[in-house]
């Protein structure tokens, strides 16, 4: 039988507010398609608006190689970005908030034009950039073990749960996004290292291939909006006590504690 949308977005709600995981998500009995999945993410969404939050922006997951091997999922996901999941840069965030989460480091997108369509090329991207910002997400499935395929991870908003933006924006001219090194530290040791040119050989490439994409939906990235691009490493398992550390080379960095619940 076809996905239950209103179900499904209802068991995502309820994991994300208990912090308490679903077994299984979706399943393949029920023969789901990626628009069925993403159906799911847009009633989870218009659901949280509707309780007063806000669409902030988009997020591409997946596309780095070393991000599909990580978690088993052999292509990119996509979802909103809500105004809730921004945190500030060297404040703590608890382990109480989660449920078993990740780490990554990507440079943040912020528009000062819409862009979007099936014809977008890197070109319009660069037009339409204002300028980009170190970033941490933090993913954390909503699905136990994180035992997902590419329906759960769309239906689940790319398994977003939150963003700290570093405070060193740059334009386009002043980064060369196709070759930054990068790097996620825990308590000053390394956990993670990559490049920028691992998110689909450059950040832009990867966002002219999200515009794609969503123009399937009639979805439009707007001005103002921020957009992250994906991973340049293999997300890094978060660890309580510890002070993590996203740190782009010849640019800039952004921090946050992650602490012990209770």
């Amino acid at each position: 039988m076809p996905i239950n949308i209103a179900d499904t977005a209802q068991r995502i709600l309820d994991a994300k507010a208990t912090r308490t995981p679903v077994d299984i998500l979706i399943r393949d009995e029920d023969a789901p398609t990626v628009a069925d999945a993403f159906r799911v993410q847009q009633e989870v969404i218009r659901r949280q608006v509707a309780a007063g939050d806000k669409v902030a922006g988009f997020k591409l997951g997946n596309i780095a190689k070393a991000m599909q091997a990580k978690f088993g999922v052999d292509e990119p996901d996509y979802g909103y970005l809500l105004a809730s999941q921004f945190y500030p840069e060297n404040l703590p965030r608890s382990e109480d908030e989660f449920i078993k989460p990740f780490v990554e480091l990507e440079p943040a997108f912020v528009l000062k034009h819409d862009v979007g369509g099936p014809h977008v090329t890197v070109a319009d991207i660069i037009a339409a950039t204002d300028f980009v910002v170190p970033a941490l997400e933090i993913i954390d499935s909503r699905v136990r073990d994180w035992n997902i395929g590419i329906f759960d991870t769309l239906a689940d908003s790319g398994s977003g749960a939150g963003v700290i933006l570093g405070g060193q924006p740059r334009k386009l001219s002043e980064v060369n996004l196709s070759d930054t090194p990068g790097v996620i530290t825990f308590d000053g040791e390394a956990v993670a290292e990559g490049n920028t040119n691992a998110i689909y050989g450059s950040p832009l490439s990867a966002l002219v291939w999200l515009c794609h994409r969503i123009a399937e939906y009639d979805i439009t990235l707007r001005a103002g909006q921020l957009i992250l691009p994906g991973s340049c490493l293999a997300a890094a398992r978060m660890v309580p006590g510890t002070r993590i550390t996203g740190r782009f080379e010849g640019w800039g960095e952004v921090s946050f504690d992650y602490t012990a619940a209770g």
